[in-house]
């Protein structure tokens, strides 16, 4: 793959990243939707995106995926939406890129991976910029939401490492989308006492998951 085309998708998918964390905290915050409700939507609204792609491709998907990554997927959905009940947008998206750097470079690193020089001070930025963040004092985001955003930068960062094995991505992200349903839909019962839903919550929660995610 040419650098330029690299370069362009990492641009793109940085771009949805962002979006994503405009999206889930503006439907936190300003509609009455809930966090298990916003995973939920999401989920399935990437799953049923994916499959229309699919079916206009013609592309096998029902065997691509796997369970591990889709449980991974799921994780970082459900974690991210939880943490903006207690996070803004900025410091969520800063907790989360740094996480999802910092896990995929240190298995890297594991896995005896030799970094430039521009990797080498983008790991100490990130880990850097992780612990000035969340050191205790009057700047510090809510612990709970930073655990929990800092979990589904975890995630994140090993569904883009199982990703990496992937010959036909496309395929698998909408296998992986579709075996995050049911696990999304399991959250939802479970916290149903606590459902809450609004048009407005229901259309940031659809753009999130057909078009951002």
């Amino acid at each position: 793959m040419k650098p330029i085309r690299i370069f362009i998708l990492t641009l793109v998918a940085m771009i949805a990243f962002a979006g994503n964390s405009l999206l889930c905290r503006l439907a936190l915050k300003q509609t009455s939707i809930d966090a298990a409700s916003f995973t939920f939507i999401r989920i399935f609204s990437g799953a049923t995106a994916l499959w229309l792609i699919m079916k206009m491709r013609n592309a096998p998907w029902k065997e691509a995926g796997n369970w591990p990554s889709a449980v991974a997927l799921f994780a970082y959905a459900a974690a991210f939406s939880f943490a903006y009940n207690s996070l803004s947008a900025g410091t969520g998206a800063l907790l989360l890129f740094g996480a999802v750097q910092a896990t995929m470079i240190l298995w890297g690193l594991r896995k005896g991976e030799r970094l430039h020089a521009i990797q080498i001070i983008g790991l100490v930025v990130a880990l850097s910029g992780l612990v000035v963040f969340l050191f205790p004092g009057l700047s510090a985001p809510p612990l709970s939401g930073s655990i929990l955003m800092l979990g589904a930068g975890v995630a994140w960062g090993v569904y883009s490492l199982r990703g990496k094995a992937e010959k036909n991505p496309a395929s698998a992200t909408a296998g992986n989308f579709l075996r995050a349903v049911p696990l999304a839909t399991i959250v939802s019962v479970l916290l149903l006492p606590w459902v809450r839903l609004d048009r407005a919550g229901i259309g940031y929660a659809v753009i999130s998951g057909a078009i951002a995610s």
